[in-house]
């Protein structure tokens, strides 16, 4: 039961973050924004798709325990839940889950992203990592952050590369170093 309450949660979380997406894509492509990475975008979906199909199938099929750890992982994860909405609303209309460029765009440089340049992705691998091993799906965890890893291998640069061309993400995100 509470693996339901729980997988139900963060599916929910998810069709609300991809409308949210959908409306600030509009938004921003009206606005002059255009879409970097969109060949990879379908493999990234396919990903995260596949990734709840596997925690399911992992947990029920193979009768899948709550960890003994459950209580450390949940208080972790509840965490990682409010860095995600800090990312989320840092970037306000900005965020999305597509990489959209809106050229000479102030790059968001507050929040989390203040520490970090991608503390959302962060949060996603957090995220593929705690939810299974709350219930001791460690196939899942492992085969899921590996494929993520990859996939964050791809996306980041060209996310970083778009954004250097088209925004002022080089001079904020510059090493400051001080003359000593």
């Amino acid at each position: 039961m509470l693996f339901f309450i729980l997988i139900s949660f963060v599916i929910i979380q998810r069709l609300a973050e991809v409308a949210i997406a959908k409306r600030n894509e509009k938004r921003m492509l009206a606005q002059g924004a255009y879409e970097v990475g969109a060949s990879h975008y379908p493999y990234m979906v396919t990903m995260h798709v596949c990734f709840f199909i596997s925690l399911i199938v992992e947990v029920l099929f193979f009768n899948r325990a709550i960890s003994p750890l459950f209580p450390v992982f949940l208080i972790l994860f509840i965490f990682v839940q409010l860095l995600r909405v800090w990312c989320l609303s840092s970037l306000g209309s900005f965020w999305n889950t597509k990489i959209i460029i809106l050229p000479d765009a102030n790059v968001v440089k507050s929040g989390p992203y203040t520490f970090i340049r991608h503390p959302n992705y962060v949060v996603v691998c957090l995220e593929i990592i705690l939810l299974p091993l709350m219930f001791q799906a460690y196939f899942t965890a492992v085969a899921f952050t590996l494929l993520n890893l990859a996939m964050l291998s791809v996306r980041i640069p060209t996310e970083e590369k778009a954004l250097r061309e088209a925004t002022n993400y080089e001079d904020k995100f510059k090493k400051k170093i001080s003359a000593s």
